[in-house]
């Protein structure tokens, strides 16, 4: 029988497998009880403000760029730490969840790094949660392969292999499994000690260093928290400070107001700023849903990068970083192969032009989810870099983004159809069936969803159904609407009733509810083992 050896004050109620107990090791655990004693208050006080933030734009205000922070904006003198070794060429980034055959090839797939992901393409299945880890240990000491239930091998490929950056969860995710104190432990944090505690040292004995991208902040207080844990994790673990790297996702509405506020807080340890477009979309959403349709937007499909709101938004992030000397990594190309050749054409044509307008633009690397797309990234980025590792020197002066501009979301920059409806509804309902399951990336509709895609899909069907939206077919988005056009999608589908029932409820209880859930993740998680 697998037993632990527990700190003081610290409980795991998750089952515990052969081999679990070498990664929720006495370091790992002692690491994350400290990280929660230190940090809980704060984070609890963080997550009340972003409450607040909702509450005075319900009230009328609006999001702004902070007065309080102006010196840190208006100082030229402060730059982030140099690259560090294996991230001072980011060209492409493949992104993916951690499972064992996914890990393997991801770091085969010729991307310089991997976001090796414990969030959004990833369900925190206990088993994912520990596996995850296990599987990134073995894959720096390279100890790791896999077989399909095919019998088809996967193994490392000789030579460079993609950096690994690992992505922990957020703030407001909680670890059911793990307690301290008789207190759930902030998910994000488990994530980032368990790594600490059983890669770190082998990444440095590789000549690389542990390194993190942090989602869903939305203020640069949120990133301080997280510098404060690196600190406290380096001290803790005798690792020199400043050894952690982190990339930021600038994909929430708020911190897209605090770009340098955030690199600040984090400049010892930063790695520069990510245009997560997804979540970002999602986020415009989110903040100003008490405000009509002053913040109404179309089909998913109808905003696109190069809309006034999103332009402006990716224009400031790289200004923002060539400034301070760090990446700006651009956005996830969703489109994946396809075995319909006119599909698999049009999907590569799109991945290749977002890439080359991002390149022109100034941004340093970016995001693809299929290996298949990593040679087509690289084309384009190579076209504008060369030899250059980035083009952080390019600084950008000619950009000058205000808040009015990062504000400015038409109401109508587009239709709101019935077909967008019946697309969101489908994409919810397949992912989420999924996702409960313990897959947080799937393919539908010829593009990689994860949770970002669909926090999208919902809430915009939540926003056209509480401001009485019209279709372009003449019909109101409605509850009953949306219940019955779900009963419609859901029989087009092939697969388990029983798993599509349960992501049906949780998809209703996330789009027509009144009141509206700040992630679907919340509910999803409490409804897993």
């Amino acid at each position: 029988m697998t037993t632990l050896q527990l700190p003081a004050g610290v409980e795991v109620n998750g089952e515990l497998k052969p081999g679990y107990e070498e990664i929720l090791n006495p370091a790992a655990l002692e690491l994350i009880a400290r990280l929660h004693r230190e940090l809980e208050d704060r984070r609890q006080e963080r997550l009340r403000a972003r409450q607040q933030v909702v509450a005075d734009i319900a009230a009328g205000g609006s999001l702004d760029f902070l007065d309080e922070t102006r010196h840190v904006r208006e100082d030229p003198d402060w730059q982030v730490a140099p690259p560090a070794p294996g991230l001072a060429d980011r060209r492409v980034e493949i992104t993916g969840p951690t499972d064992r055959k996914m890990t393997i090839n991801a770091l085969n797939s010729g991307a310089r790094v991997w976001l090796a992901d414990q969030e959004d393409a990833n369900t925190p299945l206990w088993a994912n949660v520990i596996e995850g880890q296990a599987n990134l240990r073995d894959a720096i000491t390279r100890r790791i392969d896999f077989t399909s239930p095919e019998g088809k091998r996967y193994a490392l490929a000789d030579g460079e292999l993609a950096v690994i950056v690992m992505r922990p969860r957020g703030w407001h995710l909680d670890e059911k499994h793990i307690t301290v104190d008789g207190q759930r432990v902030a998910g994000g944090l488990v994530d980032f000690a368990l790594y600490m505690a059983n890669s770190a040292r082998p990444q440095l004995d590789a000549g690389l260093g542990p390194y993190f991208y942090l989602p869903k902040l939305e203020h640069h207080l949120e990133a301080r928290l997280w510098n404060e844990a690196f600190v406290i994790a380096q001290e803790q673990l005798g690792i020199p400070q400043g050894t952690i790297r982190a990339t930021v996702l600038i994909e929430t509405y708020p911190a897209a107001f605090q770009m340098e506020e955030i690199l600040y807080e984090l400049r010892d340890h930063s790695a520069g700023l990510n245009a997560g477009r997804w979540d970002y979309i999602f986020s415009v959403i989110k903040t100003y849903r008490s405000r009509g349709t002053e913040m109404l937007l179309p089909d998913r499909n109808a905003v696109t990068m190069t809309v006034p709101f999103m332009r402006a938004y990716t224009e400031l992030l790289v200004r923002t970083c060539h400034k301070r000397g760090a990446h700006a990594i651009g956005g996830m190309a969703a489109q994946i192969p396809s075995k319909d050749e006119e599909v698999n054409r049009a999907a590569y044509q799109k991945v290749a032009e977002d890439k080359a307008r991002e390149a022109r633009d100034g941004f340093d690397g970016s995001w693809v989810a299929h290996p298949g797309m990593v040679q087509t990234c690289q084309e384009a980025y190579d076209a504008v870099l060369g030899e250059r590792p980035n083009q952080i020197d390019r600084r950008r002066e000619d950009v000058q983004v205000t808040a009015a501009d990062l504000l400015s979301v038409p109401q109508t920059p587009g239709e709101v159809t019935e077909a967008g409806l019946r697309g969101n509804i489908s994409v919810a309902i397949q992912y989420l069936a999924v996702w409960m399951t313990g897959r947080g990336a799937v393919g539908i509709f010829n593009l990689m969803e994860d949770a970002a895609t669909a926090e999208i899909s919902r809430s915009q069907i939540w926003q056209w159904i509480h401001n009485d939206i019209t279709l372009d077919t003449g019909e109101q988005v409605t509850a009953g609407l949306v219940e019955r056009l779900t009963e419609e999608e859901i029989a087009k589908l092939d697969g388990d009733p029983a798993a599509y029932e349960q992501a049906r409820q949780l998809f209703l209880e996330v789009a027509v509810a009144d009141d509206f859930a700040d992630f679907l993740t919340i509910p999803a998680y409490e409804r897993m083992d």
